[in-house]
């Protein structure tokens, strides 16, 4: 027996390596890595639709002379909305966007 006051207490025999404690990992995130798969593929979308709305845009200041004020204020929402989309899925940010958070409000 050897004695618990020894030197050598607690150590591994001669010729066996002490166990290496690992650190600690968060256990993978499948649901946040889902969700931001699924915010990507709506960026992908609002930002036809943006590309749509600007046509529009184009197309009333050519027929009006000057833009729509309320598509105006649309588009400032949606670009910001589709920030908020791009932050979640590049893991910036950890707020998740509509229709899970609320959507931008822009005045």
């Amino acid at each position: 027996m050897s004695d618990p006051a020894s030197p050598t207490a607690g150590m591994p025999p001669p010729g066996q390596t002490p166990p290496v404690a690992l650190p600690h990992h968060p256990p993978f995130p499948v649901a946040r890595v889902l969700y931001a798969f699924g915010f990507g593929v709506v960026a992908w979308f609002v930002l036809h639709i943006l590309f749509f709305l600007a046509v529009v845009q184009v197309a009333l200041i050519a027929i009006n002379g000057h833009p729509n004020d309320e598509l105006k204020r649309f588009c400032a929402s949606m670009i910001q909305y589709e920030g908020e989309l791009f932050a979640y899925v590049t893991f910036a940010s950890d707020a998740q966007p509509f229709p899970l958070g609320p959507f931008p409000n822009r005045s």
